[in-house]
């Protein structure tokens, strides 16, 4: 058996030692679904290679139609001129190295060797199987845009493109994996991104070792920055709405796309950013001010009501007279601790069950589990119906900010000052406030840049646009 040689090297122009290679590196015989046909273009012999599934057949089939047609007479002497001359079709190239080519086959390229060439006809007709560009069902807004990013890398940047129709506009092809190559885009306006901090996120991208990104953008974001396991605020910040990947294009931001995800990576990201939504610029200013404040103030309260009460009911000499009705109305048969550990671990396992279950069984289930772990569980004095308030307000706030990461993150820190809270009383309360400040001020962002800006530094023009809506992003500032 040939050896097989340096991926690295090019082509030889014989058609059946190049054939030869690559049938014995593409294990055609036993890989159904790379297709190759040996075919007479011009009187030569040629041979066309494709993955089934990922070329369109109808436009392959024309093209192959019009080369067979060719004649001796009007074959060119390389394929360049084939190329330029004979090859009616937007997307091609021509190439020699052989792991390019694989790699464009592989990618859904269609390959066309002829005998006596020494370069390869690389046209780009592949079509993925995607599903619409429906919006999707974490993000979505009560105004504007109902479209969403979708598993294909192109569709996803065009939907960026058809927002920001400008010269500035840089979509930048990247890919890592040894084994995967998975194609990544980087998108930025020239003249408002950093250039320091993007140089830094492609030469980061382009020395990854890793052998895939298989789970796509998280496998990508821990190459990216290697993050303190026991800091728990999130470094990126996700969206499926082109809508807001280009608001924060136009901003100066970096948004990341990867193929075979549904959702783009924004960077650099603050606390501020995380919890920004698009309604906010849907909605006219006060109402927008409106409800980002609102979302602020909850995201706050999910993480203090419930070691605030728990404070208080172990110290309920602290507690105003006109505020006695928040005492227990009966001596709980469990240590309010352990009913509210008890209950983030429940509500988690809802989640997850939530999750896996079929839709038609969701409404029965949901019902069920309303009645279980609501009046069931106090009525047999496991839970007190006081912490299942609390429980139940915490568990449907965490939904005001659509992160899933910074809503683990406050669960996280709420579990600590519970706990504190419980060991050290009042001090412990205070310390798992610090504690959680702590987290936010030490923070960095992948530009590292302080994960409280604009606050920490304060910059109070800056920090006015992240609490108060006042213009749309990407909107032409006023002459100063």
């Amino acid at each position: 058996m040939e050896e097989k040689r340096d991926s690295k090297q090019k082509i030889t122009g014989s058609l059946q030692t190049d054939m030869a290679y690559l049938n014995q590196t593409l294990d055609v015989e036993r890989n159904f679904d790379i297709i190759y046909r040996v075919v007479h273009i011009g009187g030569k012999e040629a041979c066309m290679y494709l993955v089934d599934g990922f070329c369109k057949d109808d436009l392959d089939q024309k093209l192959l139609q019009y080369f067979m047609d060719l004649t001796p007479d009007k074959m060119p002497e390389d394929m360049h001129g084939m190329s330029k001359q004979f090859t009616p079709y937007v997307e091609v190239d021509i190439e020699d190295k052989w792991d390019t080519l694989i790699q464009s086959l592989l990618s859904g390229m269609f390959l066309l060797l002829i005998d006596g060439y020494e370069k390869a006809l690389v046209i780009d007709s592949r079509t993925y199987p995607s599903r619409g560009v429906a919006e999707p069902e974490k993000d979505k807004a009560l105004r504007g845009s109902k479209d969403g990013f979708v598993e294909t890398l192109v569709s996803n940047t065009a939907l960026i493109r058809r927002r920001i129709r400008s010269t500035d506009l840089h979509m930048e092809m990247l890919n890592a994996g040894e084994s995967s190559h998975t194609d990544i885009a980087l998108c930025y306006m020239k003249g408002r991104v950093d250039d320091v901090f993007l140089d830094e996120i492609r030469r980061k991208i382009q020395d990854i070792k890793a052998d895939s990104l298989t789970m796509n953008q998280e496998s990508l974001a821990e190459c990216l920055y290697q993050r303190k396991w026991y800091n728990p605020f999130p470094k990126f910040k996700y969206t499926e709405r082109p809508d807001a990947a280009s608001a924060q294009v136009l901003e100066g931001n970096i948004v990341i796309l990867v193929d075979n995800s549904p959702s783009a990576m924004i960077l650099p990201t603050t606390i501020f950013d995380v919890i920004e939504e698009a309604d906010d610029y849907y909605f006219p200013p006060v109402t927008g001010t409106y409800l980002r404040m609102t979302r602020f103030l909850i995201s706050i309260l999910t993480y203090l009501v419930t070691p605030t009460f728990l404070l208080m009911m172990n110290n309920p000499q602290w507690i105003p007279e006109s505020f006695s009705f928040i005492m227990l109305q009966e001596e709980p048969n469990l240590p309010l601790i352990w009913q509210f550990l008890v209950l983030e671990l429940a509500i988690d396992g809802l989640k997850l069950a939530a999750i896996n279950t079929p839709n038609m069984l969701s409404t029965p289930l949901s019902v069920m589990a309303a009645l279980v772990l609501g009046e069931f569980s106090v009525n047999s004095g496991w839970f007190s119906s006081e912490v299942m308030l609390y429980m139940a307000f915490v568990a449907i706030a965490n939904y005001t900010q659509s992160n899933y990461e910074l809503g683990y993150a406050l669960k996280f820190l709420r579990i600590i000052t519970l706990l504190l809270a419980q060991w050290f009383n009042l001090w412990g309360y205070i310390g798992g406030i610090l504690l959680s400040l702590l987290a936010m001020g030490c923070n960095r962002t992948v530009s590292h840049r302080s994960y409280l800006y604009p606050l920490i530094p304060f910059k109070w023009k800056a920090l006015k646009g992240k609490l108060f809506r006042t213009r749309l992003p990407g909107a032409l500032k006023e002459d100063e």
